[in-house]
C-alpha cells in the first residue's frame, strides 16, 4: 500500500471506536426489543464495528466482548463459547496444522506434487508446465481442506510451496497464477467440508446450541462437496487461468532436484491425518462429533514412542488467540438466542420471505440476505448474527432447517473484499499480492461461483429438503 492508502486505513480504523459506541448507543435506545435484547444487540453492534475497523486485534475485541456480555448478563453466557465443541475443533485444528508442518509432511507433499506434475523437460515446455502445476497445486489445496480444519493454517502451509514453485518462472503472471490457484481453493473450498474451517464450525456450534441436534460430517460432505468443492475448484482454475494466461515467451528455471523418500515421521503423520478423516467419514455409524477426529489426530501426533514432536514445544509455538474471537462470536449467537432477539428477527423475516414459495426460492432469499449482510460485517460475525435468525426462521415456518443452514454456510464463503475474512488479510500479508489484485481475483471467483454454481447448489439443497 502507498503511504496515503495506509493513512486512510489507519484513520478508518481509529473511527471504528466512536462509530461502534454511537451504533451501540443507538441500538440500545432505539431497538424495538426488551432491555435485555436491546443490550445484547448493542454489544453485538459495538464489537462488530471494532472487528471491521481492526484497530485492535480481533482476539482482543473478543476478550472485550466476553467481558461486556459477562457484566451485562452472566459469566455463564459469556463463557458459553468455550464450552462449545466448535471452539475446541478449531483449537485441535491448529494443533493438527502445526504438527503437519513440524513433521515435514507439508513440505514433502508440496515437492511430491511438483515432481509428479512437472513435464519431463520443463524449460522446453513452460506453458504446459504452468498448466500442470496450476492444476496439481490447486488439487492439493482442495485435498488439504479434508485434513486440516483451519483455513488460515492451510494457507500458511501451502503458501510457501506455491511461492517457491512460482519463483521458477520469470514472469510475474505465472507467479501470481500459481499462488492464487491453490491458495484460493484451500480457502474458498472451506464450505465444502464440515471441518473445513471456522465459518462452518461456528454455524454448526450455533445450530447445535439452538436445535439440540447436529449435522453429520458425511451429510454436509455429500450435499456440498460435489458443487462447492469440485465445482469451485474448476471455477477457480478457469478464472485464474483466464486472468493469468500463459504466454509463449515465458521461461522457467531448469531444476534437476530429485524427490527424496518420506521419513518415518512424515509417514506416521500422514497415517494420523488419514485416521482422523476416517473418523469423520464414518460418523453416520458411530455418531461422534467431528471434534473427536481432530482430538484423535492430536493424541496420536504427540503420543510417546510413535508421535512426531514434543507436545509442549509444539503447542508453545501455536497462537491460540483466535479462540477468544471464536468464543465471542459463539457467545453473541447464544446471547441473541437467549434474549429472543433471533426469534423476533426471524418473525420479521417471516413477513418478508414468502414461505409458501418453493424451497428453492426461500433458499435463494436466505443466500442473498446473508451475502448482503457480509458487506457490512465480516463472515464470522455475520455467522453469529444470521445463524440464530435463519434457524429460528426455518423452525417457525416449518421449513427444513438443515438445507437453510447449509445455504447460509455457502453464502458465508462468497467474499469480495479483504475485510470480510481474516484469511484474506493473511493472504495480503504475502508481498506478492497487492490489495487491488486480490480484490479483482476474489470478486471474479465469487461472481462466477454465484452465476454458475450457486443455482445448482441451491437446487440440490432444495431436493434434499
Amino acid at each position: 500500500m502507498t503511504n496515503v492508502a495506509t493513512a486512510i486505513v489507519r484513520d478508518r480504523a481509529a473511527l471504528s471506536v466512536p462509530i461502534g459506541l454511537v451504533a451501540a448507543a443507538g441500538v440500545r435506545l432505539g431497538a424495538p426489543f426488551d432491555p435485555a435484547g436491546a443490550t445484547m444487540l448493542a454489544i453485538t453492534a459495538f464489537c462488530i464495528a471494532l472487528w471491521i475497523g481492526n484497530l485492535i486485534s480481533p482476539a482482543y475485541t473478543g476478550v472485550l466482548c466476553l467481558g461486556l456480555v459477562g457484566l451485562a448478563f452472566s459469566l455463564d453466557l459469556a463463557l458459553s463459547g468455550f464450552r462449545s465443541p466448535a471452539t475446541w475443533l478449531i483449537a485441535f485444528g491448529l494443533v493438527m496444522g502445526e504438527a503437519t508442518r513440524r513433521s515435514g509432511l507439508a513440505e514433502w507433499t508440496g515437492r511430491w506434487i511438483v515432481h509428479r506434475v512437472t513435464v519431463e523437460d520443463p524449460a522446453a515446455h513452460p506453458v504446459r508446465t504452468y498448466r500442470r502445476l496450476l492444476a496439481g497445486l490447486s488439487l492439493a489445496g482442495l485435498a488439504l481442506v479434508l485434513v486440516i480444519p483451519v483455513g488460515i493454517v492451510r494457507v500458511l502451509v501451502l503458501a510457501p510451496v506455491a511461492l517457491e514453485v512460482g519463483d521458477r518462472f520469470d514472469a510475474r503472471d505465472a507467479k501470481l497464477g500459481l499462488f492464487f490457484g491453490p491458495i484460493l481453493i484451500t480457502y474458498l473450498g472451506t464450505v465444502a467440508v464440515l471441518t473445513g474451517g471456522s465459518p462452518n464450525i461456528v454455524v454448526l456450534g450455533i445450530f447445535e446450541s439452538i436445535t439440540g441436534t447436529s449435522i453429520a460430517w458425511t451429510e454436509w460432505f455429500v450435499l456440498l462437496f460435489p458443487v462447492m468443492g469440485v465445482g469451485r475448484l474448476l471455477v477457480i482454475l478457469g478464472v485464474v487461468y483466464a486472468l493469468y494466461r500463459p504466454q509463449a515467451d515465458w521461461t522457467i528455471e531448469e531444476q534437476t532436484s530429485t524427490l527424496r523418500s518420506m521419513t518415518g515421521a512424515e509417514r506416521r503423520m500422514l497415517a494420523f491425518l488419514l485416521a482422523g478423516v476416517a473418523l469423520w467419514v464414518t460418523d453416520v455409524f458411530h455418531g461422534l462429533h467431528p471434534v473427536y477426529g481432530a482430538m484423535f489426530v492430536a493424541v496420536l501426533a504427540f503420543l510417546p514412542g510413535i508421535g512426531i514432536a514434543d507436545f509442549e514445544d509444539t503447542v508453545g509455538d501455536i497462537d491460540f488467540s483466535i479462540l477468544f474471537f471464536i468464543a465471542a462470536v459463539l457467545a453473541i449467537g447464544e446471547g441473541l438466542t437467549r434474549t429472543n432477539v433471533a426469534s423476533a428477527l426471524a418473525e420479521r423475516l417471516l413477513t418478508i420471505v414468502p414461505t409458501e414459495a418453493p424451497l428453492f426460492a426461500v433458499l435463494a432469499i436466505v443466500f442473498l440476505f446473508t451475502v448482503g449482510l457480509m458487506f457490512v460485517i465480516s463472515g464470522l460475525a455475520a455467522a453469529s448474527v444470521v445463524t440464530p435468525v435463519v434457524v429460528a426462521f426455518a423452525a417457525d415456518a416449518g421449513l427444513p432447517v438443515v438445507p437453510i443452514t447449509l445455504t447460509e454456510a455457502v453464502a458465508l464463503q462468497m467474499p469480495f473484499f479483504p475485510y470480510q475474512s481474516a484469511v484474506l488479510v493473511v493472504i495480503l500479508a504475502y508481498e506478492i499480492v497487492e490489495a487491488r489484485e486480490l480484490i479483482r481475483v476474489v470478486a471474479a471467483v465469487t461472481l462466477a461461483t454465484v452465476l454458475l454454481l450457486v443455482p445448482v447448489q441451491l437446487g440440490i439443497l432444495a431436493m434434499a429438503g
